[in-house]
């Protein structure tokens, strides 16, 4: 499922997804929040995350140096809002030093069972244009391509 909504509340767009992963919600869930596994998969295709440091408390911060393959590497940060291992995790998200049609959104993640697998819901908004809802519609796909890869890998 990928569809963008229109949001009167927040006037913005929400960008949401859903995959399934090839591993439980507990171990999904660690890939989501530990920064030694984070760095292998999160980003669009080709770039990296040489630093990601992260508190995993409600209210404590993270902040992630991404690295496209060619250019100068570039932060985004956020505040975790919601924490409930491992079904549910809620973030801001706000690219440092943003474009101007950059502003902070809401990160929601919500994990199910699905016998072995896990069904991954992602709800992100509110954005101001399409444009914005598209990079990041690519962006996650992208990671979560990588974050199915990484775990194929361990099995």
């Amino acid at each position: 499922m990928n569809e963008v909504t229109g949001n009167e509340e927040t006037g913005g767009l929400v960008l949401n997804l859903e995959c399934t992963l090839d591993a439980p919600p507990e171990e999904v869930f660690r890939m989501l929040t530990e920064s030694t596994e984070l760095v292998k998969w999160w980003g669009p295709q080709d770039f990296t995350i040489p630093a990601a440091e992260l508190s995993l408390t409600e209210g404590g911060r993270y902040r992630f140096r991404m690295a496209p393959p060619d250019g100068e590497p570039f932060h985004l940060s956020g505040e975790f809002l919601e924490i409930d291992p491992p079904w549910h995790l809620v973030y801001t998200f706000l690219w440092e030093e943003p474009t101007p049609d950059d502003r902070e959104t809401v990160v929601d993640l919500s994990l199910g069972s699905t016998g072995e697998a896990t069904r991954l819901a992602l709800s992100q908004g509110p954005f101001l244009t399409e444009e914005r809802v598209d990079l990041h519609r690519n962006g996650w796909t992208e990671s979560f391509e990588k974050l199915q890869a990484v775990l194929n890998s361990r099995t």
